[in-house]
């Protein structure tokens, strides 16, 4: 078996030596002769820039010694994941949604010999570049197709970060299905914070949706899905906004955190949906070269280190005000759904070699907060609140999603300021009052927060600094309450699924919920007992 050794160290002039390197100090670690060492695996990876010392990279290796069994690395897809013998079940089960939730979600039943029906309402991501091009170039939204809605789901244009908040078994699994199934960069399985990059995402979908095509599931795109109908407490099927109608006893509802129409069209069933936390906010733009000032001291610059990355969590006005979705060498998109309305996100490419870092600044909104901010008190106020933010957004910022923008300082200050000439959100800037969009309590909470961060972090507050409006989707507004097999409390065979219905926040993290609510249905439609 092989030998695991922790915490060797590398230091900034040494990388590009790994391979010798790494196995001498694993054979110094172990007090053996480097000659005994056969083989060797890193198993993690990443960067230690606290102090006043140089950065160096740490690294974690699986040794294996002469005399043991040798590893070898697989060829194309391994046993890792293999569909199952086909079990008839008819009507199949119904996927409403194919981000990372609904996709990991068929490979589940796929895994199990259940062959299901994805339905989503955007478009494949060959078609989808072309919709978010036209977004980002000419200001022309598609509603249902966008960096929100689509194959993928809205991470596919929006970084491709696959951080979890461990890396535990679960979150493991879905790495090495995105590296054997998807023919992701197997660099994801060692490094500290993982990261695709949004122009290397879409090609790992599309070759999932191979796999799950080849495997006997049904993909239908621009398939919006208007209604889930249900008899007696039981789902019985869905109608599409076309009319057309799907009968199924079982449907996973994973919609991604986008879809207000399918949640409207659901929050008469009672007890089926809530109202949740969620964050709202702004992004914060830097040049990159003052981030990496900041973090790397007299370092920055040097060729072996990344783009450098924070993460901020401080006391505002009286709750928590913290960064979010950091993106080093990134750019702020748009990322609207409805016309009239804007909201933003930060995306970076896999070199992450962009001028500027953004990262959202947020302050959690909880369900009282919406009632007191006047948007009702049922299960839909936060989303009410969402809109609203939005189309203030859009029209402070002008037509065709120009975004409104404020220096950092000047938010600090109360005052509408003049914007640098350089920003990397792609429709242009237009000064506004920020602190407009929001009520005074949230405002308020927000310019604490900053002001604290400046203390946390110095040079954060800087007039180079620019916000831009407004960070609205960091999750789900609603929440679809579930029992211990990941089954609807509310309505029998309805299986709510990832971030959209409040069941994860991520990439990772949905798609690890798609593997359990697939294997939970699964098992209630009579699959083997080994998948688990």
């Amino acid at each position: 078996m092989p030998v695991r050794v922790s915490a060797i160290v590398l230091e900034l002039d040494e990388v590009g030596q790994e391979p010798a390197l790494l196995l001498t100090r694993a054979a110094r670690t172990l007090g053996i002769d480097p000659a005994q060492i056969v083989d060797l695996r890193i198993v993690r990876r990443s960067l230690d820039a606290r102090g006043s010392r140089a950065p160096r990279f740490v690294f974690t290796v699986d040794v294996t010694l002469a005399g043991g069994p040798r590893q070898t690395l697989s060829k194309g897809v391994s046993p890792l994941w293999k569909p199952g013998a086909q079990l008839r079940i008819e009507p199949r089960p119904v996927i409403v949604g194919m981000g990372p939730a609904g996709m990991f979600c068929a490979l589940a039943l796929l895994e199990a010999g259940i062959a299901p029906v994805i339905l989503e309402r955007g478009s494949s991501v060959e078609v989808r570049k072309l919709d978010v091009a036209r977004l980002y170039r000419l200001g022309e939204l598609n509603a249902d197709s966008n960096v929100s809605f689509g194959e993928g789901g809205a991470g596919t244009f929006t970084d491709g970060k696959l951080s979890a908040r461990t890396k535990d078994r679960a979150a493991m699994e879905v790495l090495r299905l995105l590296t054997e199934l998807g023919e992701a960069d197997r660099d994801i399985l060692i490094t500290n914070r993982p990261h695709l990059g949004s122009e290397r995402l879409p090609s790992v979908v599309a070759t999932i949706r191979r796999r799950l095509i080849e495997a006997g599931c049904e993909i239908r795109f621009g398939a919006r899905v208007q209604e889930v109908l249900a008899k007696n407490g039981s789902v019985t099927g869905v109608r599409l906004a076309g009319g057309e109608t799907l009968e199924s006893s079982a449907v996973v509802l994973a919609p991604g955190n986008a879809a207000r129409e399918l949640f409207a069209s659901l929050a008469g069933v009672p007890g089926l949906l809530v109202a949740k936390p969620f964050a709202v906010g702004f992004r914060v733009e830097h040049p990159q070269q003052l981030i990496d000032s900041v973090q790397y001291g007299r370092w920055a610059g040097h060729p072996a280190l990344p783009a450098a990355e924070y993460d901020l969590a401080v006391t505002g006005a009286g709750r928590g005000v913290w960064s979010f979705c950091m993106c080093p060498g990134g750019v702020v998109v748009p990322t609207p759904t409805q016309p009239g309305g804007l909201c933003v996100n930060g995306m970076s490419s896999s070199r992450r070699a962009g001028r500027f870092a953004n990262s959202a600044i947020v302050t959690e909104l909880k369900p009282e907060d919406a009632v007191r901010a006047g948007f009702g008190d049922d299960a839909l106020a936060g989303m009410r609140f969402q809109e609203n933010v939005e189309r203030l957004a859009y029209a402070s910022g002008g037509d065709r999603y120009k975004a409104p923008a404020q220096r950092l300082t000047d938010l600090l200050e109360r005052k509408v300021g003049h914007l640098p000439s350089k920003s990397s959100y792609p429709r242009g800037l237009t000064p506004a009052n920020l602190g407009s969009l929001y009520p005074g309590f949230v405002t308020e909470e927000l310019r604490q927060g900053i002001v604290a961060m400046g203390k946390r972090m110095r040079g954060f507050v800087t007039e180079d600094a620019v916000l831009i409006g407004a960070e609205t989707r960091t999750s789900s507004p609603v929440s679809f309450p579930r029992d211990e097999e990941a089954r609807s409390t509310a309505l029998d065979g309805l299986y709510p699924c990832g971030e959209g219905c409040g069941h994860g926040g991520g990439i990772v993290s949905a798609a690890v919920d798609g593997l359990r609510v697939g294997r939970s249905l699964a098992r209630r439609l009579g699959a083997p007992a080994h998948c688990e």
